[in-house]
């Protein structure tokens, strides 16, 4: 079964940080950009960040540049989202996707594979 997990998220306070995790199975995710997005109840899901297959080339929206990074253990099969300084608004669930390709591309139209998302919620 081809999928994608992901993991990490939590209950956090504004300012404290968090790591997500994003595992495949049964496929290598060494053949695939990674995109992180979130939605936040109410909201249209928005794109978070996008690492190539390599991990050489990553984006990320400016609404947390600075403050989240994202990074991959290919030979662990798995992406990670580093979050820090969060803020009340980064409340949302994170999801991780899979696209098909070595750039850092992450168009919600070429996803291939999504996770089922990971709750984060930044409360005092």
């Amino acid at each position: 079964q081809l999928q994608l997990v992901e993991s990490g998220g939590g209950l956090v306070q504004p300012g404290g940080s968090l790591r997500l995790s994003c595992a495949a199975s049964g496929f290598r995710l060494v053949y695939y950009a990674i995109g992180w997005f979130r939605q936040a109840p109410g909201k249209e899901r928005e794109g978070v960040s996008c690492i190539s297959s390599s991990g050489g080339s990553t984006h990320y929206a400016d609404s947390v540049k600075g403050r989240f990074t994202t990074s991959r253990d290919n030979a662990k099969n798995t992406v990670y989202l580093q979050m820090n300084s969060l803020k009340i608004e980064d409340t949302a669930v994170y999801y991780c996707a899979a696209i098909n390709t070595d750039r850092a591309y992450c168009s919600e139209s070429a996803i291939d594979y999504w996770g089922q998302g990971t709750q984060v919620t930044v409360a005092s």
